[in-house]
């Protein structure tokens, strides 16, 4: 081997240790054309390399954890002895592997022509080499898996305090994902106070327009709504009725408990108890005020206006209305669960039949209220109590027979109110007048 002028370069030791493996691999070698009768000493040949094979798979382990990348740390050992320590390794490993080489080929050279003694001492050789050469390499490798953990060991404490380093900064940015969620909120609602503060902007300026617009025509319009919620009302009665009927009520105790003490002219008639139950839950708590009703008005399905905004103030007002009017117990004895009011509280609305004879109600009841105040701003709902005498200025009868009848003054009876189903309203000089339920007394 010819010697070059280069400088030599400080060898790595995960280099050499790839070396080292790549010749332990190679060198595994076996006996050709050499048999047990002819050589004495085969097989102690062959344990000497089963037992070199076992050796080099043993230490696999110990290299691939030497073979990992270990960052260099400053030494105390100037660069200069580092430097030639590397070059004495490399001519040791170079020596080792030389000898091997030799040792190989005069094996080689024993076969041709075939000489078992030489193919025996030939092989021997081999053996001692390759000893050798794992001896170096596990030298090596011991020398540095103690350098390693050292190295870990002194590394421990500064991890150590990285980890806390890091534990800190996480903590400072999740404060700060914190501010920052804050900030957006707040933009947020300031952006919604804004809209807010321009819609109602808004609506002042359509309130305005609807005073100048108030008149006869408004009124009569007021009255049409007026009868279709009536009418809503009735319409959600009859299903209500007949699904507890179906659900086993006993609907005479039903009504009794409604409008205790009512007297009835037919026992049909209970039926407006039921009405009169509906319409007090659906105006209870109510003050009058003046909103847009033209965003719900343009639906002819009110279940659509519900679907396209499931959180608009009709939404709202449906929600709080449904959990008013049917209580749990009706709701569970007509489907067997309470999955309507788990909708409905949860924020949402089922699309079953029933529901939708709700809404349907619930739109003319929120349109009836969002007029009132529309078309006069000191319009105003009145209510009749039990016992009152009818006046047909303020009152109607549910039966127009029995309203033709009062206005008769020829028979010695008075007609006095059981119950009010629909309130009245009075819009300046007009009265809308309200419905009620009666029955005759005799004057005593």
């Amino acid at each position: 081997m010819e010697c070059s002028d280069t400088k030599p370069v400080k060898p790595n030791s995960n280099n050499i240790s790839e070396m080292v493996c790549k010749f332990a691999k190679v060198c595994k070698l076996k006996s050709i054309g050499v048999f047990s009768s002819e050589i004495p000493n085969l097989p102690h040949l062959q344990r000497s390399i089963y037992n070199e094979t076992l050796l080099s798979e043993d230490s696999s382990e110990e290299s691939r954890c030497y073979d990992q990348k270990v960052h260099p740390h400053p030494t105390e050992v100037p660069a200069k002895e580092n430097a030639c320590a590397g070059l004495e390794v490399m001519r040791k490993l170079f020596d080792a592997v030389s000898a091997l080489k030799l040792a190989y080929l005069q094996l080689q050279q024993a076969h041709i022509p075939y000489d078992p003694q030489k193919i025996v001492a030939a092989d021997d050789l081999v053996v001692a080499e390759l000893e050798k050469l794992c001896k170096f390499k596990r030298e090596y490798v011991q020398k540095h898996c103690k350098k390693t953990r050292f190295n870990a060991a002194r590394s421990s404490l500064l991890m150590a305090e990285i980890v806390a380093k890091e534990a800190l900064l996480g903590k400072l940015k999740s404060q700060n994902s914190a501010k920052d969620s804050d900030i957006l909120q707040l933009w947020r609602e300031l952006q919604d106070l804004e809209m807010g503060n321009r819609n109602l902007s808004e609506k002042i300026k359509q309130i305005s327009l609807e005073k100048r617009r108030a008149g006869v025509l408004s009124v009569t319009k007021f009255q049409d709504v007026f009868k279709a919620a009536s009418k809503s009302i009735h319409d959600f009665a009859k299903p209500l009725i007949s699904l507890m009927k179906a659900s086993g009520w006993d609907l005479d105790r039903a009504a009794n408990s409604i409008e205790n003490g009512a007297v009835y002219s037919k026992r049909c008639d209970k039926k407006y108890a039921f009405e009169a139950y509906i319409a007090r839950r659906m105006f209870h708590g109510i003050a009058l005020t003046s909103y847009d009703v033209s965003d719900i008005m343009k639906f002819d399905d009110p279940f659509d206006a519900l679907m396209e905004n499931p959180h608009s103030d009709f939404a709202k007002f449906c929600q709080a209305k449904y959990l008013l009017v049917v209580h749990p117990k009706i709701e569970e004895s007509f489907f067997g669960n309470l999955d309507h009011r788990t909708f409905v509280m949860s924020g949402k609305h089922p699309r079953t039949k029933f529901y939708q004879l709700f809404a349907k109600m619930a739109k003319w009841v929120w349109v009836l209220l969002g007029s009132a105040v529309s078309i006069d701003p000191e319009a105003t709902l009145f209510s009749v109590s039990r016992g009152s005498v009818f006046s047909s200025l303020y009152m109607e009868s549910v039966e127009e027979e029995k309203e033709s009848a009062i206005l008769s003054d020829e028979e010695r009876v008075t007609y006095k109110v059981q119950f009010m189903i629909m309130p009245g309203f009075q819009i300046g000089k007009m009265v809308v007048k309200s419905r009620v339920y009666v029955s005759k007394h005799s004057l005593s």
